[in-house]
C-alpha cells in the first residue's frame, strides 16, 4: 500500500493538522502546557462556532506564552508544549471491501513521559472509533469521543449536580442545564490534567472505570482543550490547572466590597414599604447587612422589565434611602417575555425571541404564557439591557438577579427550540453565559467596573468572566439538600466558577413553624457564612389551621390578583434562638471580611475557588480524596457543617501535613486523624490551619 503520511500530516508554527477518511483534525498549542483539539467531518476547521474559550484576540497574550515544538517521524508525530506532550499515531489498513483506510490516535502525557490519558483504541476486530461522528438525516452529527483514562484517578468539577458525590469517577452526568443543575464541562483529574469539553451541545458524559465517554446529541464538530502543568510558584497542581483554565476562558473580575457581607431576600417583598421596613428592621436591631434583593413579579407583566408603579411608586427615592443606610439594592430580572408584555410584539417582530420548531411560540407557562428572549443574539441583549438600564440602573438599582438563566423551558424539550446561533440541541448550554454577558457589558458601559456582581441561577464555561455569582437554584429545604450543596460548591469551584452561593435554608417547603426546619435554617446559615456570599432566601410558609399551606395573598387596589408572597424570612422572624444563631454568624461573616477579600482577589488573579475540597490543599493525603461533607474556605479554614437533624456532634477528619486549631476550644491537633467534635446548634465545627485563625478563635 502507498503510505501517505507526508500528505496526511501538516505541521505549522502552532501545531499540526491531520486529514484522512473525510476528517479534518487539528491539534495546536493553546496557552501554557495546554493544547486544543478540533475535528470536523468533510469540512475544514472553523473558528466561528459557539464555544467557551476566549477568542484568539482576547487570549492573545496567553496564547503567545505557548512554546510548541512539532516533530514528525514516519507515521508518528509529536507536539510538545511545556509540560504537555501529545503523540499522534497514524494507522493504515483496508476496510471490509478492501478499501484503503487511514486513521490516527492521540495520546497525552507529561514531558517526563508519564501517561495521562489517550483516545480509545479501535479494539481490533471491534472496529471502534474514538472520534465517532454519526450523521443526522438532513445534516450535522451526533458525536461520541472516547478516552482510555486512569482507573484510579479522582475527578472533580463539571459544575452543579444535586448529589453529595465528590469523586466523580464512576458518575454519569447530563451536559444539560436545568433548574438547580448547571453543566460546566471542565473536569480536573488527580492524575494531573484538566479537560474542557469545549462544546455547548446538549449531551452526556460517562466517567467510567474503563473509559471516559463524551457525547453531543447534535453538533458540527469535536472541540476540547487539555492542560497538564507542573505545580508552580508555591501552587499545587490543582491550583495551577485552575490558573491555566482561567487564562483561556476568562478571569472573574473584582468582587465589590458589598459582596462580602450579608444579603437579605425572601419570596417576595412585593412593595416599596416592605423593602424599607426590612432595612430599618436590620438597622434598629444593629444587624449588619450589605444587600437587599427584590424578587420576581414586581413588574406589571412578565417581560416589561420595570417596577409596577402601584407597588413601587418612587424607586429612585427608595434606592436613595437604602443607600443612605449603606445598603445596596438588587432586583430580579427574568428572561421570559409574556404574551401580554408591552415588549412582546416588538421583540417578536425583530426576531429577538427564542424560536420553536413546532407548536405555539411558548417557552414557559408560569403565571401566564411567555417566551424567552434570545440572549445569544447581541441585538436582543442590547434591547433588554436598554430597558433595564432605563428602568432599574438609572434609578439606583446596583445589581441584577438573573433568574431562570438555564433557561427553564416548560418541559425541557431541547429539540423544539432554536437560538440565533443554532438549534438548542447544538448550542443550548451557552444561554446562561450570554444572559449574564448582556448585563455585565451594559454595566461596564455605565462605568461600573469593579462594582459589578450579578446573581444568576446557571452558568456555563466562561461565565465567570461576566461577574456571575451562581446560586444553586430552587433546592428543597432539607438536610439532604444541604449535604448536596457542599459538593455543589466544591465542584463549581473546580469547574472554574469561583463565585457560588445557595438559598440559605433552601428554597422549597420551608415551614417556619417546624422546629426541624428552624434547626436546618441555623445549620444552613453556618454553611452559608463560610461560602463566597452569605445570602438569605427562600419561599417560606407554614400550616394554617385548616391544614393548607400559609401564603400571603397579593392584590392590586382594584382587587386583581398578583403573584403571592411567602411569609417572613428575616433573621428575627423565627424566634429568639434562631435570631441568636443568625446574629452570631452574620457577625462572624463581618470578622471574615479581610480574609474573604483576599480570597476574592486570589479568585480574580488565579482562578482559585473560595470553597475547596480538602484534596485541593492536601493532594498527598490519600484520605481526603473523597471526603464530601467537609471543605476548606480558602486555604486556612476547615469547615465541617452539621447535615443531620438533631445531631450535636460529628466526626471531623483533619488532613495530614498541618496542625489544626479548634476555633471553639483553642485546642491544637496534628493532622492525619479523625476527631469526634461537639456541635451545639449554634456552633459549626471549624479549624484553623497552622494557627491562621483570622480573628475567629473563641468566636465559634
Amino acid at each position: 500500500m502507498t503510505m501517505l503520511s507526508t500528505l496526511s500530516l501538516t505541521p505549522d508554527e502552532k501545531g499540526l493538522e491531520w486529514r484522512g477518511n473525510g476528517e479534518y483534525l487539528r491539534i495546536e498549542a493553546w496557552g501554557q502546557d495546554s493544547v486544543r483539539v478540533r475535528s470536523r467531518w468533510m469540512q475544514p476547521i472553523s473558528d466561528n462556532l459557539p464555544q467557551a474559550l476566549l477568542s484568539t484576540d482576547e487570549a492573545s497574550p496567553v496564547l503567545a506564552q505557548a512554546q510548541p515544538h512539532v516533530s514528525i517521524e514516519g507515521h508518528n508525530a509529536t507536539l510538545s508544549n511545556g509540560n504537555l506532550v501529545v503523540r499522534i499515531e497514524e494507522n493504515y489498513g483496508r476496510g471490509q471491501m478492501d478499501e484503503p483506510t487511514s486513521s490516527c490516535r492521540i495520546f497525552f502525557e507529561t514531558a517526563d513521559g508519564k501517561p495521562l490519558f489517550a483516545e480509545s483504541s479501535s479494539g481490533g476486530a471491534l472496529s471502534l472509533h474514538a472520534r465517532s461522528f454519526r450523521a443526522h438525516l438532513g445534516g450535522d452529527f451526533s458525536l461520541q469521543a472516547s478516552f482510555k483514562t486512569p482507573e484510579n484517578e479522582h475527578l472533580y468539577g463539571m459544575g452543579e449536580y444535586q448529589n453529595p458525590v465528590l469523586d466523580l469517577k464512576g458518575s454519569t452526568l447530563e451536559l444539560t442545564h436545568r433548574n438547580s443543575q448547571a453543566s460546566v464541562p471542565f473536569v480536573v483529574s488527580s492524575h494531573g490534567y484538566g479537560f474542557l469539553w469545549n462544546n455547548p451541545a446538549i449531551g452526556r458524559v460517562n466517567f467510567a472505570r474503563n473509559q471516559t465517554l463524551w457525547e453531543a446529541h447534535s453538533t458540527k464538530h469535536l472541540d476540547y482543550w487539555v492542560t497538564a502543568p507542573k505545580a508552580s510558584d508555591n501552587l499545587s497542581v490543582y491550583a495551577t490547572i485552575e490558573s491555566r483554565y482561567a487564562d483561556v476562558t476568562g478571569h472573574a473580575p473584582h468582587m465589590p466590597e458589598w459582596g462580602l457581607g450579608f444579603w437579605q431576600c425572601k419570596l417576595r417583598y412585593y412593595n416599596q414599604k416592605q423593602v424599607l421596613d426590612v432595612a430599618h428592621g436590620f438597622k434598629e436591631r444593629n444587624i449588619p447587612i450589605d444587600v437587599i434583593i427584590i424578587d420576581f413579579f414586581h413588574w406589571p407583566h412578565m417581560g416589561d422589565f420595570r417596577f409596577e408603579e402601584e407597588f413601587f411608586p418612587d424607586v429612585k427615592s427608595m434606592c436613595e434611602q437604602l443607600h443612605s443606610m449603606g445598603i445596596k439594592v438588587m432586583v430580579s430580572v427574568w428572561p421570559q417575555v409574556g404574551w401580554d408584555s408591552e415588549n412582546y410584539a416588538e421583540l417578536k417582530a425583530k426576531n429577538l425571541l427564542v424560536g420553536t420548531q413546532r407548536g405555539v411560540n411558548m417557552g414557559m407557562a408560569f403565571e401566564g404564557p411567555s417566551q424567552f428572549y434570545d440572549a445569544t443574539n447581541a441585538q436582543a441583549r442590547q434591547f433588554v439591557w436598554n430597558k433595564c438600564r432605563e428602568n432599574y440602573a438609572e434609578l439606583g438599582i446596583d445589581g441584577f438577579w438573573l433568574d431562570e438563566a438555564e433557561p427553564e423551558f416548560q418541559d425541557y424539550s431541547f429539540d423544539n427550540y432554536r437560538y440565533s446561533t443554532g438549534p438548542v440541541l447544538q448550542v443550548g448550554n451557552t444561554y446562561p453565559r450570554d444572559f449574564n454577558r448582556g448585563f455585565y457589558e451594559g454595566q461596564l458601559a455605565m462605568g461600573r467596573e469593579g462594582e459589578i456582581v450579578n446573581l444568576t441561577r446557571c452558568a456555563w464555561a466562561g461565565s465567570q468572566r461576566y461577574a456571575s455569582l451562581v446560586w444553586s437554584g430552587d433546592v428543597r429545604s432539607s438536610f439532604a439538600d444541604l449535604r448536596a450543596q457542599i459538593t455543589c460548591a466544591i465542584h463549581m469551584g473546580m469547574a472554574g466558577i469561583p463565585w457560588f452561593t445557595t438559598d440559605m435554608g433552601g428554597f422549597h417547603s420551608g415551614n417556619v413553624d417546624d422546629p426541624d426546619f428552624r434547626e436546618l435554617y441555623c445549620r444552613w446559615a453556618q454553611f452559608s457564612c463560610f461560602s463566597a456570599v452569605m445570602r438569605n432566601h427562600g419561599d417560606r410558609g407554614g400550616r394554617a389551621s385548616d391544614g393548607s399551606w400559609r401564603r400571603i395573598d397579593v392584590r392590586a387596589a382594584d382587587g386583581s390578583r398578583r403573584s403571592p408572597s411567602g411569609v417572613e424570612n428575616e433573621p428575627w422572624a423565627m424566634g429568639e434562638q434562631v435570631e441568636h444563631v443568625l446574629r452570631k454568624f452574620i457577625g462572624i461573616r463581618e470578622l471574615l471580611r479581610p480574609y474573604s477579600r483576599e480570597l476574592f482577589e486570589q479568585a480574580s488573579a488565579t482562578g482559585a475557588p473560595l470553597v475547596r475540597g480538602l484534596f485541593y490543599e492536601f493532594p498527598h493525603d490519600s484520605q481526603v480524596a473523597d471526603i464530601a461533607d467537609e471543605y476548606l474556605y480558602g486555604p486556612d479554614l476547615l469547615i465541617a457543617p452539621v447535615t443531620s437533624v438533631g445531631a450535636r456532634e460529628r466526626d471531623v477528619y483533619l488532613p495530614a501535613g498541618a496542625s489544626w486549631t479548634d476555633l471553639a476550644s483553642g485546642v491544637v491537633y496534628e493532622g492525619g486523624q479523625t476527631l469526634r467534635v461537639a456541635a451545639p446548634v449554634d456552633t459549626v465545627p471549624a479549624f484553623a490551619r497552622d494557627g491562621r485563625d483570622h480573628g475567629l478563635l473563641g468566636k465559634l
